[in-house]
């Protein structure tokens, strides 16, 4: 595997820069004083930021990108080898590392670094992390998987020895990290087009525990079914946290005000330890939040930093993201494509002002609709309506024989009013007409739905 030096800044350039994740790395290289260039399929804003900082952003992806004075191409799992930018450097001799590669090399320059994985609640976790550390002026270099609004960005060069990062689990990219602070928030179903089941995503989590530097600590959500599996035989302290007495963090005396918003005090091996008032709404937020505690305490950061930095923390963005109202109707827009996820998001619904819920899901891949309909449509049911959009297919092609339609069929059974419509303009259209005020309306999924709320405020 080629080994980046800090030392001695060289021209990379990414194939797919426009991602979240690449454009951070990008960043990060260029403040070093790398000389970066990229491709993407299409222009974006992330683009656009980049072309300003003086990065060369070529769109679409073609082999005449690659040029002569590259000296490494770093490339993101969705990129296959028939990708163009792929052939031409193979066919040049350019040495190229996948995106994982290049984060973990990263990461070995900072003495404190954290990883953050689970199948939900990364990029919150990361951002409550993140949040904290700036909150107690600690310097850290950030790539997080969503843009943290205190920053307007994904990413954040820092001149201290933390190093923050968000850890996904798909292909095992995150087999290539070797923190000194792990995190696992959970471990579900999910990415069935690379896991063959539960028992292999578990095994691939207990490996990423096992890169745990020896000295270091991982922190592992006690609700996680396979615990024991995960965290067998590891040279590293383990610290659980979870809403139950048993963990060695744990809430109590929760409540929650009008917005859903909980306020609860720390208990540490039965010691409490203070009072924490977060900004932003969901149950499932107070262990994200836990587990941001437990990191940050184990840093040595002061509490009065910990409470403020959870305190400040208003979210990302696509994570239940107040858009704007309409009508007197409220919108909301969440990143969620996974049925738990779902179902936390419902369940925080429950708990903002609304008369009637309406719901917009645009399911994620094929593989994933395939795996969850029933699951799907379990997590929608509470909605007083919901309405399907087509399946955004990312990274696959439609061969699977599923679509949108078999989760309202599963739906309506379940005894929630349930429509499918095959475009936006459709969907678009239709709430533009029936809904009122008093309506609380969520966009949910990890494609391109969120412009289905936007169209309707523009």
């Amino acid at each position: 595997m080629y080994k980046i030096d800090y030392d001695r800044p060289i021209h990379v350039h990414f194939i797919g820069i426009g991602g979240i994740s690449m454009s951070g790395l990008a960043e990060v290289l260029l403040d070093r004083g790398f000389q970066i260039s990229g491709s993407d399929n299409t222009p974006s804003d992330i683009t656009a930021r980049l072309e300003a900082k003086g990065v060369r952003v070529d769109c679409p992806q073609d082999a005449k990108n690659i040029t002569p004075d590259i000296d490494l191409a770093v490339y993101t799992a969705a990129i296959h080898p028939d990708n163009p930018e792929y052939k031409a450097c193979e066919e040049a001799g350019i040495p190229m590392l996948v995106r994982s590669g290049l984060l973990g090399q990263m990461m070995e320059h900072y003495m404190r670094s954290i990883a953050v994985a689970g199948t939900h609640g990364k990029t919150t976790t990361t951002s409550m992390i993140a949040e904290i550390l700036l909150h107690g002026n600690e310097d850290p270099t950030i790539s997080v998987g969503g843009i943290l609004e205190s920053i307007k960005s994904n990413i954040r060069v820092g001149g201290s020895d933390i190093f923050l990062a968000e850890a996904c689990e798909y292909t095992n990219s995150y087999h290539d990290f070797y923190p000194r602070y792990s995190v696992i928030l959970n471990v579900e179903e999910d990415h069935l087009d690379f896991f063959a089941d539960i028992n292999e995503i578990r095994e691939s989590f207990h490996r990423f525990a096992q890169n745990t530097a020896k000295d270091g600590v991982l922190f592992i959500g006690g609700e996680t079914e396979g615990r024991e599996l995960i965290t067998a035989d590891l040279p590293c302290e383990v610290v659980t946290f979870g809403m139950a007495d048993e963990y060695d963090y744990h809430p109590a005396d929760v409540s929650f005000d009008d917005h859903g918003c909980a306020s609860f005090t720390v208990i540490h091996k039965g010691e409490a330890v203070g009072k924490i008032e977060l900004s932003v709404p969901g149950k499932h937020n107070i262990g994200n939040s836990l587990a941001a505690v437990a990191v940050c305490r184990k840093m040595g950061i002061d509490w009065e930093h910990i409470a403020g930095g959870l305190k400040a923390f208003g979210g990302t963005r696509r994570r239940f993201e107040y858009k704007g109202s309409c009508n007197g109707a409220t919108v909301i827009d969440d990143y969620a494509h996974h049925p738990t996820e779902i179902a936390a998001t419902m369940a925080t619904a429950n708990n903002y002002p609304h008369n009637r819920l309406v719901v917009v899901f645009q399911p994620h891949t094929y593989t994933r609709t395939k795996a969850f309909l029933d699951e799907f449509a379990r997590a929608l049911a509470p909605a007083d309506l919901v309405i399907m959009a087509k399946i955004y297919a990312a990274r696959e092609d439609d061969i699977y024989g599923v679509s949108s339609d078999d989760i309202r069929i599963r739906v309506e059974k379940l005894g929630t009013d349930c429509i499918y419509m095959e475009t936006f303009e459709e969907i678009e259209d239709y709430l533009k007409k029936n809904l009122v005020n008093g309506d609380l309306l969520i966009t949910i999924g990890a494609g391109d739905v969120v412009k289905v709320g936007e169209a309707i405020l523009d």
